[in-house]
């Protein structure tokens, strides 16, 4: 820093001794400055220089420090600013003043359209956002104000007051300072549910900022902030026609705003034919939606069986409570069903042609209506919803295999009784609906002993129909409920909890159930459980791919059910 003095008498001319008294006090004066650059600024404001070169750049750097403040809150006046002028200053003070009487008029309610254009006309260059009306202009200048004041509210307590020093000696114009306190009230007034309290999380390191370039990072942040939560759909209400388009493009680019646009162009065609339905929660799929992923579901499961050549999955067998399946087929001796007229002399047509007189029928003309007998099931499908079922790309696939089979039962076996039982650390009963909401839940445990004790429920509430479990799981049980019927979780599986699930293996072995096990991965203690269980409840085990899941409990149910009417 150049020497500096005490200014002399008028007129005096210093003598050698007095120039170097003064030349010391200056000294003097610089070595008592106080340690913080907030002290340090204002010590300097009211200190007599005797070098012009050092008042000019303590000037530059104060209008440097003006400017970054005036900056953060107004982006066009850098500048603007970037001169000496003070008329330029005095323009700030205009438009400041000029921007409270407008929005002063809009918290009134009143009209504000000319007096916003008349606004942009004057002084339309300050603001770079281009705000087609007062809202945007607000919007924008609310959130560098909440931004800054997020910035302040990340500092230590000795930061922030040494900044608000700062700010405060940078408007050392009177004037100019009460007309930014009052646009401060103003934005808080028209905006109060910015946030302008919680820290931005900054940390040390990394590249110095400015205090403008400061604001803008906290004000980019706020927008991130806001996006993530509208994107996610978490709150009460929530659809996306809440999500900024505008910010989304700034923030990502045009390929994710154009993303979202389909999506939203999505939803909405879901939602006019039917499928979603938006409740207080939030957007919901309708039983259309899910009778829907059930029939795709189970047509993709029938592909692969027919890929595969696994069996025929329809029964042409007869009885009295037979149901057409909406197919005919050629008659056999012995065959009991009704004759197909239609079809029968349709084909006798065929073979002799149209001609006068009376249709001859022959024996391969004959066909007759497919039916199917309907005997009653109570089937349990207990279907593992652990985390791990997550990490290893089984949750998708376990949903829409339990979505296949319900549709196939409310299609085609009306008469039996499904129900869906989900297992984490505790077990509940789920709707379809319920299970193609579901989302994963980050629990340990895998608690098959609470879902056999509700599939037993399930059973003994039909006891005229089939029993039928079905279990897909890919780990050992490691929970239990315990004597309170709270459920208990330990890892590795417990000698308590191995007791504990096969009792109700037992219990389901008495009252006739058949209960196959579909084991996903290649767990060697999963694999010894799962065989002793089968071995002791007269079962089956099947280890299907992820892939061809659907396939094998498809076809396990329908297979059973064949079973038992084979059995009859």
């Amino acid at each position: 820093m150049p020497h500096s003095t005490r200014r002399s008498p008028p007129n005096a001319t210093p003598s050698p001794a007095s120039r170097g008294d003064a030349a010391r006090l200056a000294e003097l004066d610089l070595a008592t400055l106080p340690d913080d650059v907030a002290g340090q600024v204002r010590a300097l404001a009211s200190h007599e220089w005797h070098s012009p070169e050092a008042k000019a750049i303590y000037d530059q750097i104060a209008r440097l420090l003006q400017r970054e403040v005036l900056d953060a809150q107004f982006a066009g006046l850098a500048q603007a600013l970037s001169g000496q002028d003070p008329e330029a200053m005095a323009a700030v003070r205009d438009m400041v003043a000029d921007l409270n009487r407008l929005l002063s008029a809009h918290a009134r309610g009143e009209d504000t359209t000319d007096l916003f254009r008349e606004f942009m006309d004057k002084h339309g260059e300050l603001f770079p956002e281009s705000p087609q009306n007062v809202d945007e202009l607000i919007d924008a200048l609310a959130r560098r104000q909440a931004a800054a004041a997020r910035m302040m509210a990340s500092l230590s307590p000795e930061q922030r007051q040494q900044l608000a020093q700062l700010l405060s000696d940078a408007l050392a114009d009177a004037d100019l300072a009460s007309e930014m306190a009052q646009l401060s009230d103003n934005l808080r007034a028209l905006r109060p549910g910015l946030d302008r309290s919680s820290p931005a999380g900054m940390r040390p390191g990394g590249e110095p900022l400015g205090y403008r370039a400061a604001v803008e990072a906290v004000a980019d942040l706020a927008d991130l902030e806001a996006l993530d939560a509208q994107l996610g759909q978490s709150y009460a209400g929530s659809s996306l026609d809440d999500v900024d388009v505008e910010r989304l493009e700034e923030h990502l680019g045009g390929d994710a705003a154009r993303d979202f646009e389909a999506l939203r162009q999505l939803e909405r065609e879901l939602e006019r034919q039917g499928y979603l339905s938006q409740g207080d929660d939030g957007l919901r799929l309708t039983p259309r939606a899910v009778r829907r992923l059930g029939e795709t579901a189970l047509k993709r499961v029938f592909e692969g069986l027919s890929a595969e050549g696994r069996g025929d999955h329809d029964d042409h067998r007869t009885g009295q409570a037979d149901e057409p399946t909406g197919l005919t087929r050629a008659w056999q001796f012995g065959d009991e069903q009704p004759l197909d007229v239609v079809r029968t002399v349709s084909n006798a047509l065929r073979r002799s042609g149209i001609h006068p007189g009376p249709v001859q029928l022959e024996v391969a003309d004959f066909e007759v209506v497919e039916t199917e007998r309907r005997t009653t099931a109570a089937v349990a499908l207990c279907v593992d919803m652990s985390f791990s079922m997550v990490n290893e790309g089984r949750w998708g696939p376990m949903k829409q295999t339990a979505l296949a089979l319900s549709h196939l039962v409310q299609t085609r076996f009306r008469q039996d009784a499904l129900e869906i039982i989900g297992f984490t650390i505790a077990a509940r009963r789920l709707t379809p609906v319920q299970l193609a909401e579901a989302e994963p839940e980050w629990v340990q445990g895998t608690n098959l002993q609470h879902a056999l004790v509700l599939a037993s429920r399930h059973l003994r509430r039909h006891p005229q129909a089939q029993p039928v479990v079905l279990v897909v799981t890919d780990g050992e049980p490691t929970a239990h409920l315990g004597d309170g019927g709270l459920p208990i979780f330990h890892w590795p599986t417990s000698q308590a909890t191995l007791r504990a699930t096969i009792a109700q293996v037992d219990e389901l072995r008495r009252t006739g159930a058949a209960l196959n096990v579909f084991m996903l991965g290649e767990d060697p203690g999963l694999a010894r459980f799962v065989d002793a269980v089968a071995r002791r409840a007269g079962g089956q085990v099947f280890t299907p791919s992820v892939d061809r899941l659907g396939e094998y409990v498809v076809s396990d149910y329908l297979r059973t059910r064949r079973g038992r009417r084979r059995a009859g």
